[in-house]
């Protein structure tokens, strides 16, 4: 069953890629919240339909709504920063970048939840953020300022993490599931009537309508996944993505990735493994968000 889960683990990282390849295409047609919004709205119909909220109109009242709704405004914020620098950056960059959460992650949780650092922990986020240094290059003509955007997704992405750790207990799971999902839609909604752009021809809508299906599919078997499979044994193989990420980008886009993107990928997946499995095998009671939630 560990192989099993293994497998469902890789699966909903290509489902992923799938997702943030499609965001990449669809950048350069329709606007960045359209695109957003259309992530969101997948991903909603799923949470609801899961949740069966109809029927239990209690699971959204929640005894944290500040702490919810905090937390929902982190995901926006970092699924806005994704779509914009895949925009600009490479797939292979791009998820290079994000591999850098488990190390915000362990950076937040000292002042947040009162956790710890160890010397070993110390070790893999200097290594982590040297691979960053190597892979976007800062001082070269090769540098792009939208890296700095990225990374504040991806701090943002820590604190939702962070946020979903303080919830736990606190409201179940699949109220903070339809928080997370619902909030989007109503906060990117009312601003479709001055962002959007009529899809220019049918494949764009199908890529559009690709991005709930990818979004959806991906969550659904990393929950799966979970199931069969212990979480420290799942979670270096988070990490395959970047494996997808370059062939797509190769494949979609050819985008060869520069010989210092790779180096610098290889050390920040290394140190994100370390810390997902430190992390992860330290708490094994309390619900973890993976890595990528959008």
């Amino acid at each position: 069953m560990r192989l099993f889960a293994i497998g469902l683990m890789c699966a909903a990282m290509i489902c992923f890629t799938g997702l943030d390849a499609s965001s990449k295409w669809l950048g350069a047609r329709v606007p960045t919240f359209e695109i957003v919004w259309a992530r969101y709205v997948g991903s909603a119909v799923i949470a609801l339909t899961a949740t069966r909220s109809w029927a239990r109109p209690h699971l959204f009242r929640s005894k944290r709504p500040s702490l919810q709704g905090f937390r929902s405004l982190l995901l926006l914020g970092s699924t806005v920063t994704v779509v914009l620098a895949l925009h600009w950056l490479q797939l292979a960059e791009s998820s290079t970048i994000g591999f850098l959460n488990p190390i915000f992650v362990a950076l937040l949780a000292v002042p947040f939840l009162g956790e710890r650092v160890g010397r070993e922990q110390v070790v893999a986020i200097a290594v982590g953020l040297i691979g960053v240094v190597i892979a976007t290059r800062p001082g070269s003509h090769a540098f792009q300022p939208i890296v700095l955007l990225a990374i504040g997704g991806v701090v943002m992405n820590a604190g939702y993490i962070i946020a979903t750790r303080k919830l736990a207990g606190r409201d179940p799971a699949q109220t903070t599931l339809i928080w997370t999902q619902s909030a989007g839609v109503l906060l990117v909604t009312p601003f479709l009537p001055w962002i959007w752009r009529w899809p220019e021809s049918p494949q764009v809508w199908l890529v559009l309508a690709g991005l709930g299906v990818f979004g959806a599919a991906g969550h659904g078997l990393l929950i799966v996944a979970h199931k069969f499979g212990p979480a420290p044994v799942l979670a270096p193989f988070f990490y395959t993505q970047l494996i997808w990420m370059i062939l797509s980008g190769l494949i979609v886009f050819g985008d060869w990735p520069q010989v210092s993107t790779l180096i610098g990928a290889a050390l920040v997946t290394t140190s994100g493994a370390f810390l997902a499995l430190r992390e992860r095998s330290a708490i094994p009671r309390k619900p973890v968000a993976p890595a990528r939630t959008t």
